[in-house]
This record gives structure tokens, C-alpha cells and sequence, in this order.
């Protein structure tokens, strides 16, 4: 019964994370996800319009409660489902670890202050105003798609860079209130009467070309003034800058890492698992692959299954092996037959055959089936013989591995 309901739990977890092409339900939960978002904050934002609150207000009212309500859904199926993501933790931990998460902390005050005032009316207008905190569920779109991802791996490449240059900015700014005070303080005492009161000043300079309520009108405030915007159009441009280099620098990579798997020659090969064979009922990890081989994906009932190492396999799971390719140095040239009626192989044991020491078969394709060449095989007509030689074979094909 606990495998049962673990495997269930596990299925669900697959759902509503972010899904594989391959898996048309996940896939069709992601949109349904994403949709009941951007639904969502559209009903909101029109609901702020008089005109259109007069005239649709209960038809938002309503998809503004059926999407909040699947938000609620969604939260308490993360909620149960997190010991799968992290199973080296208990069910408590697992899920306290997705609550106090960033996406677990949006996904609850994503419904939760809809619901509050129902419980505690008295403090409806401070809980509406946490009903904003659900526009960050708009960061869950950001994982469908490779493009938009590429915005939070350069943020966070770069956060070292960021990071100064906002405390350099932020170093600039108190530095120049503080001037600016000790410049304007005694031509304009009730405009300029604190250290602090030129922060103002400073942000709309710097990050702007300033307001027009709190400027300068000495000449060395002038002056300073000057001085302060051209430095303040250098530091907002350091973190554009950063930025921009990253995408360049991402990019790029992603270029490069294109480019590189197209010249790499990987091979790939789909392998079906039948109960008979001796990886039915082992795990990934205790197969003893050589190295340079790995496998690349299992598929398992029409869905597929991340190949971890402690992945059990399964009869009927199609396996696909990935191997990297070796130096052309040594070239093993492989040659088919195809064996028709007149051929003198046709209906004799593989042991019988006239063939010298340099030649070996390799492998029997019979219908579709790959047969292992024992001696006592026996070939018919219409079995591909795959096979090693170095002698030449009339109506071989070769193949090259």
C-alpha cells in the first residue's frame, strides 16, 4: 500500500512540475497553470477600472475566486508531493523545506490573503494589499521556457558584479547628500535641512536628470551638481553594462555548447527490456555499464523516466544508450548479408559453415529479432547476417561503425 501510494504521489509530482514534451498531461498542466496566472492578474487589473468593474465586475469577481482556488490546489499538491523532490528528507522536512521557499512563501500568499478576511474581517484592507505578491507567480512561466530562463541564469551569474555596483551606488548617493547639505544647507536651510535631506536630491540626479523640488542654486552647488550627474549616468550604466555582457557571454555559450554537440559524435541506440533479460529488475546503478556509456532516458508506458541511479528497470522499459565515439584509428569494418534461397549458408548450422579463421559472425537479425550466432544456430532464408572479415564476401554490404 505505501509503494502504491508512493508511486502515486511520485506520478502527481511529475504533473505539476514543469513536464517533458513527451508527457502530454504534465505539458498540459504547465499551460494550465501558466493560463490560470495570467488570467488571473488580467482579471485583477481590469477589476481596478471603473468602467469596466461596472460592467464585468462579477464575471472577474468569479474567475479571480476559480483561479485563487486552483492556486490553493496547486499548493497543497506541492505541499504533499515535496517529499519526492526531496527524498533524503522526512515528509515534515520536505515539505517545511518547499514552504519556506521563495516559490513556496508566493505560492501561499498567492490565495492565502483572499481567504483571510473570511476568518479575520478586520483586517481585509491589509490582507488585500498582500494580494499583490501573487503578480511573482508570473517567475513560474519563467521556467517553461529556455528563453526567459536565460534572464535568471545571467542575474545570477552575475550577482558578484551586481552587487558592487549597487553598493557603489548606494556609496555615492549618501556621499553626495552629505555635500550637498554642506553646500546648500545655509542658502536654503528649510529645502536642505539634514544630511539626509539630499538623498532625495541624490536618486533623482543619479538615476534620473532630476525632478525640479530640491536642486541647487549656489554656484559650487551648481558645479557639484554637474559633476554628480555625469557620475551618476556612469554608475547606472555599470549594471546595464554587466547585464548586457552577460547575455553576450550566455549566449555565446549556449552557441558554443550548440555547435560542440553537433560536432560531437554520440550515438545512441534503443534497447526494449524483456522479462528474460538479466537488467529486468536491477537498478541503473548496479548494471556495470563500461565507461563512456551511459543511459540517456528510460520509456516506460509512454512517459519518460529521469535514469537515476537508483531507477529500477522494468520489463517492457525501451532504454536508450548513449556512447560517445572513438578515434577513427582502429576502423572495425562490418559487412551484411542478406541471405536469399540459392545461397549455400541458407539452412546449415552456423558451425558447418565454410568460412575461414578471419571471418566471424557477429549477429543474426531474423524478423526483426537480433539472435545470438551460437554454433547451432541454423540460417534461413531472409536472416541478415552481420559479420567480421577481412576476405572478400560476393553480395556483402558494409556497414561502418
Amino acid at each position: 500500500m505505501n509503494s502504491t501510494w508512493y508511486r502515486r504521489k511520485k506520478r502527481l509530482s511529475e504533473i505539476i512540475e514543469v513536464g517533458y514534451i513527451d508527457d502530454p498531461i504534465s505539458r498540459l498542466y504547465d499551460i494550465i497553470n501558466a493560463l490560470a496566472i495570467v488570467v488571473n492578474l488580467t482579471a485583477s487589473i481590469l477589476y481596478t477600472f471603473a468602467e469596466v468593474r461596472a460592467l464585468c465586475g462579477p464575471p472577474l469577481l468569479t474567475v479571480e475566486a476559480v483561479t485563487v482556488a486552483f492556486f490553493a490546489v496547486d499548493y497543497c499538491l506541492r505541499l504533499w508531493t515535496a517529499p519526492v523532490l526531496a527524498p533524503k528528507l522526512s515528509g515534515g522536512r520536505a515539505a517545511l523545506k518547499y514552504a519556506v521557499s521563495f516559490s513556496g512563501v508566493v505560492d501561499l500568499l498567492s490565495f492565502l490573503p483572499y481567504y483571510l478576511p473570511i476568518f479575520l474581517p478586520a483586517g481585509a484592507v491589509a490582507f488585500r494589499m498582500f494580494r499583490v505578491v501573487r503578480i511573482f507567480r508570473l517567475f513560474r512561466i519563467n521556467a517553461y521556457y529556455d528563453s526567459l530562463n536565460v534572464i535568471t541564469q545571467v542575474i545570477a551569474s552575475k550577482r558578484q558584479q551586481l552587487l558592487s555596483s549597487v553598493f557603489i551606488l548606494l556609496v555615492l548617493m549618501l556621499a553626495s547628500s552629505l555635500c550637498m547639505y554642506s553646500l546648500e544647507h545655509e542658502a536654503q536651510p528649510e529645502v536642505f535641512t539634514n544630511a539626509f535631506s539630499g538623498i532625495w536630491w541624490s536618486v533623482s540626479t543619479l538615476l534620473t536628470v532630476g525632478y525640479g523640488d530640491i536642486y541647487p542654486i549656489t554656484n559650487l552647488g551648481k558645479l557639484f551638481g554637474i559633476v554628480i550627474s555625469f557620475l551618476g549616468v556612469g554608475m547606472v550604466a555599470i549594471p546595464t553594462g554587466i547585464i548586457s555582457a552577460g547575455f553576450v557571454d550566455q549566449y555565446s555559450r549556449i552557441k558554443r555548447v550548440s555547435e560542440y554537440g553537433r560536432e560531437a559524435d554520440v550515438h545512441f541506440i534503443k534497447v526494449l527490456l524483456s522479462p528474460n533479460d538479466r537488467w529486468s529488475g536491477k537498478t541503473i546503478q548496479s548494471l556495470g555499464l563500461p565507461s563512456g556509456i551511459i543511459v540517456a532516458a528510460i520509456q516506460r508506458k509512454g512517459r519518460v523516466v529521469v535514469p537515476r541511479g537508483g531507477v529500477e528497470l522494468l520489463p517492457g522499459d525501451t532504454l536508450v544508450l548513449g556512447a560517445e565515439s572513438v578515434g577513427d584509428d582502429k576502423r572495425i569494418d562490418l559487412k551484411e548479408v542478406v541471405l536469399r534461397r540459392q545461397h549455400p549458408w541458407t539452412g546449415q548450422a552456423i558451425r558447418d559453415l565454410d568460412i575461414s579463421r578471419q571471418t566471424f559472425i557477429v549477429m543474426v537479425r531474423r524478423k526483426g529479432k537480433i539472435l545470438i550466432p551460437n554454433g547451432d544456430l541454423v540460417l534461413l532464408e531472409g536472416d541478415n547476417v552481420i559479420l567480421y572479415t577481412q576476405s572478400h564476401i560476393r553480395e556483402a554490404n558494409s556497414i561502418e561503425i
